[in-house]
């Protein structure tokens, strides 16, 4: 069976659509980069915001016209929240919500093995580095679900409850994908920094931390977004170990005290100053970067006015800007003073302009440094050879020249010509392969997260 597979919205939907693909692969089947090609295609929505649900539906139409004979299966938080709607998109098949997505590919083919060997895993593990997803950073989802009553948020209602994955597991998994040859994992949920709440343990994500760097052999560990109540005392003292990644994303959504009590969100001006100041203590480089919504029900101009004020006072490395956009089901899409389009639309043309100017200072600082990259993507040639894309340990983007055998290699890097969306570099050398895979351990993990 021939599987195209795509995914709109979080990494946590990336790492599922991996997690997928790996299991595919494991049962013989073969993964297409087309749905043209394809005899079953799996979208993983999104329904963040309205946007990601119109590309959702235009997604699957297109899929179809491509190939009107492939089987299209929507999953994911829009499958969930509004499966009759998605039901009615020409050339949609089947739609399966999130609490059935684990077993996905077991509903296509009844047939398919979902826990094999370490030992049988490696080749699988190595054959999907060598290109299938098209970068070399695997996405590990260790927690599902969220237990935040955010008023703009529809995640709860289309994720549930907060789930952990067990700690041995996820161990096993980072270790896995370090014996076959990965340089990066990175930590996703829904919820991140509740990870092990459910299990009575409220510090479970530095445990977890803490344990992957001590029990794995994984060159580079990230962390995905973390809401700012959720960091405990010492958690930046993780960051003593290098291979713990200086980037961290944590969601802001408005710099007014005001706004931020009508999204029910815990945290406010002061103590997220602090926070961000505390972090840049602790973490040599950090690329600090945020979520923000703008045109929130009862937005004033001095709410947006304080927005801007505090963005640029933090000085953020990269800003991800959202006009808001009300959500069934949720408490924000009831409230008073919904603001018209061309207001929300004028406040997120200046919050992104102040956001790209803050990531081009933050990119300035770096000309004439030289980082590590982890080459990641072919993005175009030249006499010299090829251009490649990766990103540096703090998660800036850099392009440079290089050779055609850079895929999954780290290399020091000198930087050179900032822009808003990363910088130029020059290899310094020519980098260190990735490690041979290490056929040693003989334990048994699932192919994908349990959950």
């Amino acid at each position: 069976m021939k599987v195209f597979l795509d995914s709109i919205g979080c990494r946590l939907n990336q790492s599922e659509i991996e997690t997928m693909a790996r299991q595919l692969l494991a049962a013989g089947h073969e993964l297409v980069s087309s749905a043209a090609e394809a005899d079953k295609v799996i979208l993983n929505t999104c329904a963040v915001t309205s946007e990601a649900a119109r590309d959702a539906r235009n997604r699957t139409r297109r899929m179809h016209r491509q190939n009107e004979g492939a089987e299209i299966i929507l999953t994911g938080c829009y499958a969930t929240v509004a499966p009759q709607e998605l039901a009615r998109v020409p050339g949609t098949g089947r739609v399966v919500p999130n609490k059935d997505k684990a077993h996905l590919v077991q509903i296509i083919d009844p047939q398919a093995r979902l826990d094999l060997p370490l030992f049988d895993q490696e080749p699988i593990l190595r054959e999907f580095l060598a290109g299938q997803m098209g970068h070399t950073r695997a996405f590990i989802k260790v927690q599902d679900g969220c237990d935040n009553h955010c008023t703009f948020c529809v995640t709860t209602v289309a994720r549930g409850a907060a789930q952990s994955r067990p700690l041995g597991d996820v161990v096993a998994e980072v270790q896995a994908l370090a014996a076959a040859g990965y340089q990066e994992a990175v930590l996703t949920g829904v919820h991140l920094g509740s990870y092990g709440h459910d299990r009575e343990d409220p510090a479970g994500l530095f445990h977890l931390v803490r344990a992957i760097l001590s029990h794995s052999d994984i060159p580079r560990l990230r962390l995905s977004s973390l809401e700012p109540w959720d960091i405990t005392p010492g958690f930046f003292e993780l960051w003593d170990d290098p291979r713990l990644l200086p980037h961290l994303h944590l969601p802001l959504q408005s710099g007014s005290d005001h706004i931020l009590r009508l999204m029910a969100r815990r945290t406010r001006r002061d103590s997220f100053r602090e926070l961000a100041a505390a972090a840049r203590a602790h973490i040599p480089h950090l690329n600090l970067s945020t979520d923000l919504i703008v045109g929130f029900p009862g937005e004033t101009e001095a709410d947006f006015a304080a927005s801007l004020d505090l963005v640029a006072e933090i000085g953020f490395a990269r800003l991800h800007v959202f006009s808001y956009s009300p959500r069934p089901g949720t408490a924000a899409a009831n409230m008073p003073g919904h603001l018209p389009k061309a207001v929300k639309k004028a406040r997120a043309g200046q919050m992104i302009a102040l956001g790209e100017s803050l990531s081009l200072a933050f990119h300035q600082q770096y000309e004439g440094a030289t980082r590590p990259v982890l080459w990641e993507s072919v993005v175009g040639a030249n006499e010299g050879g090829l251009r490649w894309a990766g990103y540096t340990d703090n998660y800036i983007r850099v392009l440079a020249n290089g050779p055609d055998d850079l895929f999954n290699q780290v290399t020091s890097t000198t930087l050179h010509d900032a822009r808003p969306d990363g910088l130029s570099g020059i290899i310094d050398g020519a980098g260190r392969a990735a490690p041979p895979p290490n056929h040693a351990s003989r334990i048994t993990l699932p192919i994908g997260p349990t959950s």
